[in-house]
Order: C-alpha cells, then structure tokens, then sequence
C-alpha cells in the first residue's frame, strides 16, 4: 500500500507542476487577468473537473503561482546574502549585492515579477496564505539593517516633528528594535529600490538608462546609504551604539 500511496503523490506532484507550468506560460501569453483553468486544462489534454481536483478555483491557482514567485524571489535575495560578496565587507555593498539578485531575477523572471510587483489581478485578493513568501526578501533587507545598528550603529537624519508620530507607530510595527528614523528610511528604500526595478522590467528606462548594471548597483548603494548603513567595513562588536535621533 505504501509503494501504491507514494507513486500517487508523486503523480500529483508531476501534474500540480504541469498545471503550474503551463499557467506561466498562458501569464507570459496573456497575463495574469486572463488567467482561466479552462484553456490550461485544455492545453494539458485534461478535462476541467480533474484540473479542479488539483486548484478548485482561479484564484487557487494564482495564489500557488504568487506563492511560489515570492519563494524564488526570496530565495534568491537569501543566496545572494549567504555569499562572501553578500555577508563580509562595507554595509552598503552588502546591501547593493543582494538588491542586484533580487533585479537579477526580476529581469530573468518578468511574468513572475508582474505577478507580485505588478498590477493587482482584478477580483483576486490574495489570501493570508501569501504574506509569509511575500516578506522573504524585506526580512533580508531587514535583517542586514539589524545587525549593522547593533554593530556599527545607523546615520541617518533627523526626522521632521510632524512624520514623528508615523515614524514611531511604523516602528511599534515592523521593527520596534530600530529607531523609527531608521524604518522611515528603509520603507522609504525599499519602494525606491523596486521602483528601480520596475521601470527596468517594464521597459521605462529605455533610452534613458544604458549602463543599467552600473546605474542599478550605484542606485542600489545610495539606497544603502539612505538607510543609515556605512561604507567602511562591517564589525560586530555587539555595541549599539546609535547616531539616529
């Protein structure tokens, strides 16, 4: 029975990566508000009501795409972080390194960049199924940012008193260990740099920007600088020692 039961699983797991597949392509082709399980099935030679077995709706489907875009995303803004390039020398570099892997991806994988970056699917919200995946990448950024205020401490300017109200409750949020200046600013980076991106996946710096390699790391280390993070190398003292007022 177990031999019988393990050749089902991984028979669905083939046919959930064939319909998966196949879906990308129709994203490519037509993009995601076209979306339909109907010409998916058909182009996989299944009928309908066995494709539904797999993903009972649409939006079923598109959560398993966006799902599965955010982890590779994710995953590679990780890597990037887990190398030499991406977890030794100058903050700032660091910080560029792994923004030039989440563009890397985004320029290898446009349908999928759309999908999460894009604009929203019309009569689809996405589920809370998709908020884990889609914070990958920002705890990287994050993560980076922690560790130099703890070793190095953050530079960044004073913020004016009526954003001090926002910036405190943004911090009491999403990261109440790092002074509110400093979440200002990376929230603040953090559009930017996807921004950055989009223009160049969706072809809006053409002709405007033509050493894009060059423009995006230079871009990406201001973005850093931004963010209190300094250039010179990084220590980890352990001291927290903060120059954000």
């Amino acid at each position: 029975m177990s031999a019988i039961r393990g050749a089902r699983e991984r028979a669905r797991v083939e046919v959930t990566a064939a319909i998966k597949e196949e879906a990308r392509r129709q994203l490519a082709a037509d993009g995601a508000a076209k979306l339909s399980l109907r010409a998916v099935a058909r182009e996989l030679g299944m009928a309908s009501s066995a494709l539904y077995r797999y993903f009972p709706s649409r939006d079923d489907l598109l959560t398993a795409l966006i799902v599965d875009a955010y982890d590779a995303v994710g995953e590679r803004a990780e890597a990037a972080r887990a190398t030499p390039a991406g977890s030794t020398g100058p903050h700032t570099a660091r910080f560029a390194e792994i923004a030039c892997a989440v563009r890397s991806w985004a320029l290898a994988y446009p349908h999928e960049y759309a999908l999460i970056y894009g604009s929203p699917v019309p009569g689809y919200t996405a589920p809370q199924d998709t908020v884990g995946p889609a914070s990958r990448v920002a705890f990287v950024f994050l993560g980076l940012v922690r560790a130099a205020h703890r070793a190095d401490g953050l530079a960044v300017g004073r913020l004016p008193g009526g954003l001090r109200p926002e910036a405190e409750r943004m911090a009491a949020e999403l990261a109440p260990d790092l002074p509110p200046a400093s979440v200002v600013a990376l929230v603040a980076a953090w559009s930017q740099l996807f921004g950055l991106i989009s223009f160049e996946v969706f072809g809006q710096f053409h002709r405007v920007v033509e050493e894009r390699d060059a423009f995006f790391r230079h871009s990406a280390g201001e973005l850093a600088r931004s963010v209190g993070l300094s250039d010179g190398p990084a220590t980890d003292t352990g001291d927290t020692h903060d120059r954000t007022r």
